[in-house]
């Protein structure tokens, strides 16, 4: 594959990015609904329809419920299938996400992150899709539009790996993102075509014996997703878990071909570390965040100050003995969380990285900070904060708070 190709930088919302990467991959099917703030995706792309700049069927459906309903049977078919949703759109989504995970059906999805009522709110946090984690979904968050543009076109090739066939949803900040303007470097349809390629089909031993195509067809009969009680259904499950350990290896490989393609890649594409080599003091957050705390980091430096950064970009599978190895000479760590596990003790970052740190000698301290939730603006005087509190605790070799809420009237 050409190295390096020509690309056009395009002023494009998030939402837009994404919209142009899912036209340029060469779906098949889109089925959409509406749902502020992912509206712009699908609107967008009935346009590509419309104008017939896309061999697209395009599927109105009365609900985001059955708008999986239509990307798992499409997929099932062999068809290579997109949608995108947001807050209690993806949550009315629920019952379904499971139902493609487990039929293993490589369904992409654009999620443009908005917070959950009650009370009613449109803005952004990630309390949807962080409520969707164990969903059997492949998990992953954009820090820009460029990088929303970048990974729906690299959830195509990590969904239909035949290692991996698990459905890939793309999270990006609802508003921060999906309604920002940015400089975004696109490739032409050609080139995103040829390497996307088309969507490869695994064979399976069917109930006859026979090998056959993993799809819905009338000539090779199976099922997908049937009844499998006490016997067979522990089985199904642990091969999910197999799927989503494999994800790991195909989507650094992904991100590093993509690189050497467009001259951009995002970290391993599992975690992106910024100064963390000899840090002692760091921040560990997800999505658009991460531009603000960069400047942050590099005004520290400036100041002498030993701060890092780690941006997880793929929450799942969750990359723990890769983001042990990064911090592994931090002595201090503030994970940030843009939502809530209500009675959990903190944040599903939070859980998730003291978990992975667990069995680390030494055993940095560790804190957490909600943040923005309902869209709720962080000034980068907050945000500085979290390395002045982290430098305390340094000093004080003890944690007097685990969790705090960062620009909340108490």
């Amino acid at each position: 594959m050409v190295k390096n190709l020509k690309q056009k930088m395009v002023a494009l919302a998030g939402d837009q990015a994404v919209a142009f990467a899912a036209k340029q991959s060469d779906v098949d099917v889109v089925a959409a609904y509406p749902i502020t703030p992912q509206t712009i995706i699908v609107e967008q792309f009935s346009e590509y329809v419309a104008n017939g700049e896309v061999e697209t069927e395009f599927i109105c459906t009365e609900s985001e419920h059955s708008a999986m309903a239509a990307s798992i049977a499409a997929s099932a078919t062999g068809a290579r299938a997109f949608t995108a949703s947001a807050s209690a759109g993806l949550a009315l989504m629920h019952e379904m996400l499971f139902v493609a995970s487990g039929c293993r059906v490589p369904v992409v999805m654009a999620i443009a992150n908005r917070a959950l009522s009650a009370p009613l709110n449109i803005h952004g946090d990630h309390s949807d899709s962080m409520a969707q984690r164990d969903s059997g979904w492949i998990q992953m968050y954009a820090e820009n539009s460029q990088e929303a543009y970048d990974s729906i076109i690299q959830a195509f090739k990590i969904a239909e790996n035949s290692n991996v066939l698990l459905p890939v949803m793309v999270g990006l900040d609802g508003f921060t993102l999906s309604h920002t303007l940015e400089n975004v470097e696109t490739f032409s349809d050609e080139t995103v075509k040829e390497y996307v390629g088309i969507r490869k089909i695994a064979n399976v031993l069917t109930h006859e014996g026979k090998l056959a195509p993993f799809r819905l067809d009338p000539k090779n009969p199976m099922t997908m997703g049937p009844i499998a009680l006490q016997n067979y259904y522990f089985e199904f499950k642990r091969q999910q878990e197999e799927a989503m350990s494999n994800a790991l290896m195909v989507i650094q490989n992904v991100n590093k071909e993509y690189g050497e393609l467009s001259g951009r890649k995002y970290g391993n594409g599992l975690i992106d570390e910024y100064y963390l080599k000899d840090a002692e003091i760091a921040v560990i957050c997800i999505g658009s965040t991460a531009g603000t705390m960069k400047t942050i980091v590099d005004q520290l430096r400036k100041e002498g100050i030993k701060a890092g950064l780690l941006r997880i970009r793929t929450f799942r599978p969750f990359p723990s003995e890769y983001i042990r190895t990064a911090l592994s000479n931090v002595k201090a760590i503030a994970v940030m969380d843009k939502s809530m596990s209500f009675g959990g003790n903190g944040g599903p970052t939070f859980h998730e990285i003291r978990n992975a740190l667990y069995d680390s000698n030494p055993r940095p301290f560790i804190v957490n900070y909600i943040y923005g939730l309902g869209g709720r603006d962080t000034s980068p005087t907050q945000l500085r904060t979290i390395y002045s509190d982290l430098q305390q605790i340094l000093t004080k070799q003890t944690i007097d708070q685990s969790i705090k809420y960062l620009g909340l009237r108490e």
